[in-house]
């Protein structure tokens, strides 16, 4: 079940996090999904690096930086996708 709520979120952050970037972003959904996903691993680390891994309550320090994370994976993830995949826009 865990990695059901994994793709779930690594979806839902990559989702997120493409629609703050600026610009169209050229990757597929699935490869979206598992920027997102190495995004929420990443934003973990960092949260239980800082103390805020587990905290009372809802852990809001932690999704932001889960969704920090997710924000440089995908932009990072696009740049290479697209020196990998050409310019193409189609």
């Amino acid at each position: 079940m865990s990695w059901l709520w994994a793709i779930i979120v690594g979806f839902v952050l990559g989702l997120i996090a493409r629609a703050v970037l600026p610009g169209k972003q050229h990757q597929p959904l699935w490869l979206t999904t598992l920027f997102g996903i190495a995004g929420a691993v990443l934003g973990n680390a960092v949260a239980v690096w800082f103390g805020v891994g587990e905290t009372k309550g809802i852990d809001w320090t932690r999704h932001l930086l889960q969704l920090v994370g997710a924000i440089v994976i995908v932009a990072l993830g696009e740049m290479v996708y697209k020196s990998l995949r050409g310019r193409r826009t189609a």
